[in-house]
């Protein structure tokens, strides 16, 4: 089977194929349609070394729609608390005939660690990353890329040419944004990234895209999609360097800071929301432009996309 681990070893081909399908599985789950039970026979875990509770479901309806046998690994009950190796878990699982394993792990390095563990024995396991610490989230990217083709009626040939996109927030911490704004860029959006000086992105990152500020209002000039990040603070220490009020003023998303964007722009953010900090309750809850509800709906038929695709041999 296939690895889905990281948005940049995709090539276009396998974007494009990905994407297709999960429109059409969005069509189909729309219109209550009958879907391909391409995962039949098929057992599907979902191992999430860090909460989740998007992805998480997600991941485990997709499974179903296809026909996969799924299932959660409870790590908090399983033998990583007795100080089983990742490599371990990995290898036991495949040991025990997984064939899709859903991966969500915290540090940098770890999907691929995961993946040397599977070519070390041998093992047709296919690993999808759910999330890689602040280092990847493929699956985030692609509906978030699905949600937008969807929202702006588009084409998949025409991608998000014409689009500039900002977002704003704690991007040096953020999976999200390491996969989601090289994807748009490739897909002809302008993408431009916005945070307090102490949260901008890697170099790396910021030589992807097309502008990196410290000034929302120069990030959000004109844009037609604005995205929110909210600042994770499970990956700080015991202080947090910015105060959440202050932050609001300068870097939240508020209805008085989006006049500075297009007065159709829409709003996304990958959740988990804290609102009145990043963004405002009014903000994200304005059906004529959010689309945070969009980005949890496409989720399962990207996601079954993904799944889709791996399973192939």
């Amino acid at each position: 089977m296939r690895h889905l681990t990281d948005i940049g070893a995709m090539n276009d081909d396998t974007v494009k194929e990905i994407l297709t399908r999960a429109l059409e599985f969005d069509a189909k789950l729309r219109g209550e349609e009958a879907l391909p039970q391409l995962l039949d026979d098929l057992i599907q875990l979902n191992v999430f070394y860090e909460p989740s509770t998007r992805t998480t479901f997600s991941f485990h309806i997709a499974g179903r729609r296809l026909g996969a046998d799924v299932m959660t690994l409870p790590v908090e009950n399983s033998s990583v608390v007795k100080g089983e190796s990742l490599r371990d878990t990995v290898q036991t699982v495949a040991a025990q005939g997984v064939d899709l394993l859903v991966l969500r792990a915290p540090g940098a390095g770890t999907i691929d660690a995961a993946k040397s563990a599977l070519k070390a024995m041998g093992a047709g396991t296919a690993i999808l990353n759910a999330g890689e610490g602040a280092f990847g989230h493929p699956t985030q990217a692609l509906l978030d890329a699905a949600t937008l083709l969807k929202a702006h009626h588009r084409e998949l040939a025409g991608g998000l040419e014409g689009l500039t996109v900002a977002i704003v927030g704690d991007l040096y911490h953020s999976r999200v944004a390491a996969s989601t704004a090289p994807l748009f860029k490739r897909m002809g959006a302008e993408v431009r990234l916005c945070a307090p000086e102490d949260l901008l992105p890697s170099k790396k990152l910021s030589e992807q895209v097309d502008l990196t500020t410290t000034s929302r209002d120069e990030a959000l000039d004109g844009a037609d999609v604005v995205m929110a990040l909210r600042i994770q603070t499970e990956r700080f220490g015991d202080e947090l360097p910015i105060d959440p009020a202050l932050y609001r003023a300068d870097y939240g998303l508020s209805m008085e800071a989006l006049s500075f964007a297009k007065p159709t722009a829409f709003i996304m953010h990958p959740g988990p929301i804290n609102r009145g900090i990043e963004i405002d309750s009014d903000v994200a809850e304005d059906t004529s432009r959010s689309l945070i509800l969009s980005q949890v709906e496409m989720g399962v038929p990207t996601r079954m996309a993904c799944l889709a695709w791996a399973a192939e041999r």
